[in-house]
């Protein structure tokens, strides 16, 4: 491609963003007729319209900078603020801020974005650094971050109703302005940043190379690559404190720069935040234009994200996406129980246990008691078909854990990945748009659909890499990408809608009745039993693709039907437990090393150990803070988060 035919596009975008804004300019123009309206329009133009354009404009370059220091110190082309949990961080750190010290806020509100966003990425560094920061476990390990600080974000807004809710929809990146202090705040912290990356042209150029090549030049390797992602931070969550978290911005300006022809590290310095500027202006353009008489009900950020969810898996396959070795593949055989079935019965025991104790021990205004006679009839109405909804949901995603994860050999792999369960959002979020008083068959009905149409777009990535684990990773988190930008997008509305989509995203299921425990049991026992029927092959494939061949495996249909059968066991369990729960990672960790190691052993005490852990989430998810409810969901994470750190802390290779 000539060098003209890289820029015409760039140009064409940028005009569209100057017509868009001058187009603006025009309305808000004064007209001379009435003084009074003619000094209103003036002050409009003066600390709305011009200001509005500018912040777009360096926002959008801030964005473009961040996330060329990132993926070039982290050698890794998926890493951007929104990506590596910083974002989410910085926004976490602002709703704690508000309700518990609000004099932090009035003091610095960048210092405290700055603190959840290095704290986010100081996690997501510190837990994949004995891997060497692997690109796919930075990216697991940013997206378990984000997931979980968005959930929390959920829950404490849920809890404080709108008093907070107004947090979530600047937090969704609006870049409505009322004076140039934001546009002053960036511009400085964004010419800091650019005189940096300048100044550090050499060893940034050096990180680019492998470790080895790096200390041998005499770089601080360490020390250096802290130094610019802690300069990346605090750009982003610059932009992040004075506008919003704006998404994909970070991701799309380095990649696109890279696909226009900017091969040197000077060129993409340059080209990467021009590109975000365009990128980021032109989209609040957009914004501007389709809003209607009521104002904007979709925030430039929330847009953005929109627009780059598709973006983000157009770029996939034209990118060197790993730079570094992919996870260890070594398959390493783990001790296996010489009596299987004295463990599975310990499992099952367990399982019955935690379900009579969640149904009878409780708390309340006297204290702890064990339900009985008349108290445990008036009782057993409200909390068994929560528990029995809990032990569905936490077996169909341990069993589709257990199947990702040997379809993958990933030890990391879980149905949080796959982006189907958040593909079921995204079908939620249209269905409630469509109609807010939605019924539970339409509600099902389209987080069917968004889990279908999830994987049908994974299928199509996997595909052109004949279903290997690789595309599979990515496409689940493209998709993943997307279908979250959609729910976050209906969110930031701040409709009836936003409240059922927040409670979903937190997990929560204090609404259950037997209607769905009915429901979450029908779909179960058809797809738990399909696992089970696939195990001979979940026995095979962790081999690798030649030992399955050579012993008769049909390679694509098996692929295919596990994949498959995974994306329905997750999202029916996300749509009664939310996106995030952890329990589809670490209830099959627990079996294996249990010595469950045959496919059939494994995916039996991994869904016991997963209804279990559900159930016992959602025993302390009511009994915790009582008389308050808190989330499932996010009760569960909390327990599977710690076994994620020492999972990436450990470096833990793959096991069959």
């Amino acid at each position: 491609m000539s060098g003209r035919r890289i820029i015409l596009p760039w140009v064409g975008l940028g005009i569209l963003a100057a017509a868009l804004f001058l187009f603006q300019v025009y309305i808000a123009w004064p007209n001379g007729r009435d003084p009074v309206s003619a000094h209103l329009q003036s002050v409009i133009l003066e600390y709305a319209v011009l200001p509005r354009a500018a912040v777009a404009i360096l926002a959008g370059a801030a964005l473009g900078l961040a996330g060329l220091l990132l993926q070039r110190v982290l050698r890794n082309a998926l890493a951007e603020p929104s990506t590596l949990g910083i974002s989410a961080g910085a926004q976490l750190a602002m709703a704690v801020a508000t309700l518990y010290a609000p004099m932090l806020m009035a003091w610095s509100v960048s210092l405290v974005a700055f603190a959840g966003g290095i704290a986010a990425v100081a996690i997501v560094l510190a837990l994949t650094w004995r891997r060497g920061l692997e690109p796919v476990s930075v990216v697991l390990a940013g997206m378990m971050i984000a997931l979980t600080a968005n959930a929390a974000s959920a829950a404490l807004i849920l809890a404080n109703g709108d008093y907070l809710f107004s947090l979530f929809i600047w937090g969704g990146g609006s870049l409505v302005q009322q004076s140039w202090d934001p546009t002053i705040v960036i511009a400085s912290r964004l010419a800091v940043g650019l005189a940096a990356a300048l100044l550090l042209l050499r060893p940034l150029a050096i990180l680019g190379l492998d470790d080895a090549s790096a200390r041998s030049l005499g770089v601080a390797l360490h020390a250096s690559r802290l130094a610019i992602v802690a300069l990346a931070v605090w750009i982003a969550t610059t932009v992040a404190a004075e506008v919003g978290v704006v998404g994909f911005v970070g991701l799309a300006a380095p990649a696109l720069a890279a696909l226009s022809g900017a091969r040197t590290l000077g060129q993409r310095i340059v080209a990467a935040p021009l590109i975000g500027a365009i990128l980021l202006w032109a989209t609040d353009g957009l914004v501007q234009l389709t809003a209607g008489v009521s104002g904007e009900r979709l925030p430039t950020g929330a847009a953005t994200a929109l627009l780059g969810g598709p973006l983000l898996l157009w770029i996939l396959p034209r990118l060197r996406m790993m730079e570094w070795p992919m996870l260890a593949r070594t398959i390493v055989v783990s001790h296996r129980a010489a009596r299987p079935a004295v463990l599975l019965s310990l499992a099952v025991i367990g399982l019955v246990f935690a379900l009579i104790a969640a149904l009878l021990a409780g708390n309340g205004p006297d204290g702890w008691f064990l339900a009985n006679g008349d108290l445990l009839a008036d009782l057993a109405h409200w909390r068994l078909p929560r528990i029995l909804v809990a032990a569905a949901s936490g077996t169909m995603l341990a069993a589709a854990g257990v199947m990702i994860q040997r379809l993958t050999g990933n030890p990391l792999a879980s149905p949080e990945i796959l982006g189907v369960g958040a593909g079921s959002g995204a079908g939620l979020a249209v269905v409630l748009l469509v109609s807010a008083s939605a019924g539970l068959a339409w509600q099902i009905g389209g987080a069917m659909a968004g889990a279908l149409g999830a994987l049908l777009i994974i299928l199509t990535i996997a595909a052109r890499g004949r279903f290997g684990p690789e595309r599979l990773l990515l496409g689940g988190v493209a998709t993943g990408a997307v279908a979250s930008a959609i729910v976050t997008a209906v969110i930031a509305m701040g409709t009836s809608q936003s409240y059922v989509l927040l409670a979903w995203l937190t997990g929560s299921t204090s609404q259950a009745d037997f209607g769905q425990a009915a429901i979450a049991f029908a779909f179960m026992a058809p797809l738990v039993g399909a696992s089970l029927f696939f195990s001979r092959w979940l026995d095979i494939l962790p081999l690798g693709t030649e030992a399955a061949r050579s012993l008769g495996i049909p390679l694509a249909a098996a692929r295919l039907s596990v994949i498959m059968t995974t994306a329905l066991l997750t999202a029916i369990a996300a749509l009664f437990v939310g996106p995030l729960s952890f329990i589809g990672l670490i209830a099959p960790h627990l079996a294996r090393l249990l010595g469950l190691g045959r496919a059939r052993h494994h995916l039996i005490g991994a869904m016991m150990i997963g209804a279990t852990l559900m159930v016992v989430s959602d025993w302390l998810a009511r009994m915790v803070a009582f008389p308050y409810q808190l989330p499932v969901g996010l009760t569960a994470s909390m327990i599977g988060g710690p076994y994620l750190i020492y999972l990436l802390s450990k470096g833990v290779a793959a096991r069959g």
